[in-house]
């Protein structure tokens, strides 16, 4: 059986051309009860023979025009559509048929690609697994540029594939590289390319900036069409056998330490792939550096920026943690500024915090100077809420306060010593101190203090026991109500009063 191309040519050659059958059957190989058949094929068929109708026949046209959009879609969702069109045959007819007339190039040959000095460079990311930080697992990637011509690299290891993160992989390449190549050709990631209809793309906004920074254009590949940027995808391939694997490292430092090392010594001392001469990467990238875009004299600023508030305490939530800002910002808009390694806020033009980023998650990185200032203002509201409570409990208080301040002495101190006399030993027993201390004239604290703890003697009282606090202001700023002890001791007596009746009933 002869294809029907070959069909077609031994019948235009005998009726068009009026070649003989043996002529065409050495013009084309085949043997001439073959051109026989080819020429004469419908005394092959039966006049009384009916040609079975497929339930496919009717779709064949929808199959067509579905694999002409879609080349690649399968039989079994090519089904499920005919399904819903009304299609009631098996599955092995439409794959039979979908072999039939899909359009597959099974060895599909490419053109060696080369580029002249600084002309390009292949961008793209490499995963890498995960690396722990603290609580946190963080997603392992590494950034990496290509020269095309020279195949030099660069490389870095990230904690995430942010924008930020992309960006500031250009701008450490193009200052190891010492310039920038002229264009950028990059897969169809969501980092420079927002949407693509045919040839027409729409970049994204940031990357565009860059590129108008360092005067270079970015270009995308075409869809499924990875092996326009295969000198990079080789590089992340031979970093992925040559350095990463069975490599120990201790943090994400480390590990880019080690790289730029292995980047040095072993990636830049190979061959220049291709190249016949067998020049070396070091000095093919050495030659193609007088060929780069030279460098502006500020680098393209790669910081996230987002505008952001706290809520009612003085933190901001940035990356599953906290970071402390000064109390009296707190509710008002700021600017949250974030590079790979710091973390800014900043009130309009003002930089008012600064902290290290931190890549763990759940963690308050926290200004001492901004802990201090709040307790310092919460102390200063603590003190004249007691105060006030003084008054309140002990009307010998006001008379006190009152003679303190004529004599120049500081009402602070007095005020939270006074405070803790008074949960101590309440209001009653406080009032008849102060009562005493003012009419023997020795107002100060030691002499109230004095005059409880011989009355506590006289009542075989417990001493009071201080409970040691951490020096944080936090802790130290808290404020605690006292709760009322009456209840406990009501369940104290009313146990042992139930404990005395049922000894009297055992007895």
């Amino acid at each position: 059986m002869i294809p029907a191309e070959t069909r077609t040519r031994v019948r235009a050659l005998f009726f068009g051309e009026h070649w003989k059958v043996g002529t065409i059957a050495a013009e084309l190989g085949l043997h001439r009860d073959t051109v026989a058949r080819a020429i004469d094929t419908e005394r092959m068929i039966n006049a009384h023979t009916h040609l079975c109708r497929s339930r496919l026949d009717p779709f064949k046209p929808f199959v067509a025009e579905t694999l002409e959009a879609h080349p690649r879609l399968r039989a079994t969702r090519l089904l499920e559509m005919l399904r819903g069109r009304g299609y009631e045959g098996s599955v092995g007819i439409l794959r039979a048929h979908v072999r039939s007339v899909r359009k597959v190039s099974r060895h599909e040959a490419f053109f060696r690609l080369t580029t002249l000095p600084g002309e390009q460079a292949q961008i793209d990311w490499g995963c890498f697994g995960t690396l722990r930080v603290g609580h946190a697992r963080r997603p392992l990637s590494c950034f990496v540029m290509t020269l095309s011509h020279s195949r030099g690299v660069f490389a870095r290891f990230y904690l995430d594939q942010r924008l930020e993160s992309f960006l500031d992989g250009h701008v450490r390449a193009f200052e190891a590289f010492g310039g920038a190549p002229r264009k950028l050709l990059y897969d169809n990631l969501k980092s420079v390319v927002l949407e693509r209809v045919g040839d027409h793309v729409r970049f994204h906004p940031r990357l565009l900036e860059l590129a108008g920074h360092y005067h270079l254009v970015p270009q995308p590949c075409a869809p499924y069409r990875g092996n326009e940027k295969g000198k990079v995808e080789r590089t992340i391939r031979y970093l992925r056998d040559s350095f990463f694997a069975a490599r120990s490292y201790r943090d994400l430092d480390h590990l880019n330490a080690q790289l730029t090392d292995w980047i040095t010594g072993i990636a830049d001392a190979r061959k220049v792939p291709g190249d016949p001469s067998g020049t070396l990467v070091r000095d093919a990238r050495a030659a193609e550096r007088e060929r780069l875009l030279p460098l502006p004299e500020h680098p393209f600023p790669t910081d996230a920026v987002r505008a952001i508030a706290s809520g009612k305490t003085p933190y901001l939530r940035f990356d599953k943690n906290d970071y402390s800002i000064p109390h009296t910002l707190v509710g008002r808009p700021l600017t949250l500024v974030a590079s790979t390694t710091s973390v800014r806020v900043l009130d309009g033009p003002t930089e008012v915090a600064r902290h290290v980023r931190s890549w763990d998650e759940g963690q308050r990185i926290e200004t001492p100077a901004h802990l201090h200032a709040l307790g310092v203002m919460k102390r200063g509201a603590h003190e004249l809420r007691g105060r006030d409570r003084l008054r309140a409990s002990c009307p010998s208080a006001e008379s006190f306060f009152e003679t303190l301040a004529s004599r120049g002495q500081a009402l602070a101190r007095p005020s939270v010593r006074l405070g803790q006399l008074l949960d101590h030993h309440g209001a009653q027993a406080l009032e008849r101190a102060l009562a005493e201390a003012l009419a023997r004239g020795s107002v100060s604290v030691e002499s109230v203090e004095h005059v409880l703890t011989q009355r506590a003697r006289e009542t075989h009282r417990a001493p009071r026991v201080a409970i040691p606090l951490p020096d944080r202001a936090d802790v130290r700023g808290l404020s605690v109500t006292p709760h009322a002890l009456g209840p406990y001791d009501q369940l104290a007596h009313r146990g042992a009063a139930t404990g005395e009746r049922s000894e009297g009933g055992d007895e």
